[in-house]
Formats: C-alpha cells, structure tokens, sequence
C-alpha cells in the first residue's frame, strides 16, 4: 500500500510528457552510448590497445553490428515502460501516422532523442579521445577535418562505390528504415505472432544485428535521423568541420541530410507497408471469423 503523502512534492509533469521525453533521452543515450562505442572499440580501441595482435579485418563489423544490436535492445529495456522507447525519430513519425500516437508529442519526443544522441557522443568522446588522437598520429592524420575515419565512430558517410551519387544512399536508408518499422510493427503487434514476455527489445535489437549485417556497408545504416544527427553535431563541435556539415569528404559532399530525410521516409513506408499487407489481412480475418483481436500497440516498442 501506498502512503497518503508518498506523491508529494513529486512534479506533476514526470507522470506525463515530461517524464515520457526524459525516458526518451535516456534510452537514446543508452542506444548511443553502446553503439559509438562498439564502433570506437573497432576503430580505435583495438589497434591502438595492445590487445589486438593481428588485425581483424572484416570480423570489426561484427563487433560493429552486434554493438548497435545490444545498444538498441538495452536502450529499450531501460525505457520503454514509461515512453514506449522510440528512440528514433523515424519511429516516432511512424507511430503518428499509424498508431495513434500523438502528433503534439512528436517535436517533444524529437528533441529528447536528439538530445540524448548529442550527450552520448560527447561522453563516447570523452572516454576515447586519448585513443582518436594516438590513432590519427600513428596514421600521419594531420587533422581532424581530414580523419574520416575516426569520424565514423560518431557518424556515417557512404561507401566509396557510389562514387559520391546520394541517390544510393538515400535508398539504401529509405530501405534499411522500411525493413526496421515493418518488422518493429510485427514484433509489437498482438494480433500477428508478436513474442510474449519481454522478448521484444531483445529481437528489435538482433533485427537492427541483422540490418547492419546485410545492409549496413552501404552508409553505415543509421536508420535513424537522431543516431546520426546528435552525434554529427558533437564531431562539428570538436574540430571534424566538413565532413560533418555539410558532410563532405574526398568523394561525397552535402550528404548531412542524407541519415535524416531517407530514414523519415522509410520509416513512413514500413508501416504502411505492414499494414497495407499484413495488418489489414489481420483484420479481414478477424471480421471473418467473427472474432475480436487486440489493437496493434499503440506508439510502443517496449514492453
């Protein structure tokens, strides 16, 4: 039982947006924390530690994609019962579309990931900058503003391959985004197979392992407009300049709004999509057979 005084003095608006946008900027933080810094580990930590003998290789993506996997599904777990954890923008704009969730709380909820994107670099810097400048040193980088690699573990860039086109790159984050919000939307969605228990956060992050792993080379898959933006900002802050804003390097240029208009995008399609295909069969069924089935979640990935 609850005492008559327990609520007292405790703020109001925590019980509501409030506490829902600071739940917001702390899983986003969460999320960016461990993925910059699984890529921080790849880039700089290993090479430059000691404790990696022999070069990895390729097998640094898996450190990679593994990463921003646990990172996601951490980030929900830590969240998600009092904000639903969007902890991306794309996903927010689709729940709005789709799932009912309030428009007015759309800026809030971006501005809270942002937020928590922007402070997670600044702290992921904060641990590896002896590592980010022994490593520039040990490559002959003279600056920063031509150190594209260490620049990587904070934001993304596309490959070489599309020889500084953006039109492969937006599709690549329209697509990684799409396969993201459509498969959130089966996995939250009680009227389909969605996992019981508090399985969910756990599978968002191995489908966000599996994006990396099968779409992730082309422009980092940032799939998400805050993961890449609050970090973009801290590396124009800390001496990265062009190649954060507005984006260029030796073979791409103006491509800053790239990880922030395709995974908007994307996110839009995926949920239209599962609905369009997926969901409105739930329902054609359920008509049919004269059943009732729950509601899809309304503007929540976690549990």
């Amino acid at each position: 039982m609850t005492s008559p005084g327990r609520d007292v003095g405790v703020p109001r608006i925590l019980a509501g947006l409030g506490g829902e946008c600071l739940a917001e900027l702390l899983g986003t933080f969460v999320l960016i924390a461990f993925g910059c810094g699984s890529v921080a580990v790849a880039v700089v930590g290993l090479p430059g530690s000691g404790r990696q003998a022999d070069a990895f290789g390729p097998a640094n993506w898996l450190i990679i994609a593994f990463g921003w996997g646990f990172a996601v599904a951490f980030g929900v777990y830590i969240c998600g019962g009092v904000s639903g954890a969007h902890l991306n923008p794309a996903v927010t704009l689709a729940f709005a579309l789709r799932r009912g969730f309030s428009w007015a709380k759309v800026p809030a909820f971006w501005a809270a990931q942002l937020v928590g994107a922007f402070a997670a670099a600044a702290l992921v810097y904060a641990v590896y900058r002896p590592a980010i400048n022994a490593y520039n040193l040990a490559n002959n980088v003279p600056t920063r503003t031509t150190s594209l690699d260490t620049f990587a573990i904070f934001a993304t860039f596309p490959a070489k391959y599309f020889g500084g086109g953006l039109a492969g790159p937006l599709l690549d984050q329209i697509v990684g985004t799409a396969l993201l919000v459509a498969l959130i939307a089966a996995l939250i969605d009680r009227r389909n197979q969605g996992p019981t228990g508090n399985l969910a956060p756990l599978l968002i992050g191995f489908l966000v392992v599996a994006i990396g792993l099968t779409y992730g080379t082309n422009a980092g898959y940032a799939i998400n407009p805050a993961r890449d933006l609050g970090p973009r900002l801290w590396t124009w802050i800390e001496g990265w300049g062009p190649l954060a804003f507005p984006g260029a390097g030796t073979y791409f240029d103006h491509y800053w709004w790239v990880p922030i208009v395709g995974p908007l995008v994307g996110g839009a399609v995926g949920i239209l999509v599962y609905d369009a295909l997926i969901g409105t069969s739930l329902d054609a069924r359920a008509r049919a057979e004269q059943r009732e089935v729950p509601e899809p979640e309304v503007g929540r990935t976690g549990n």
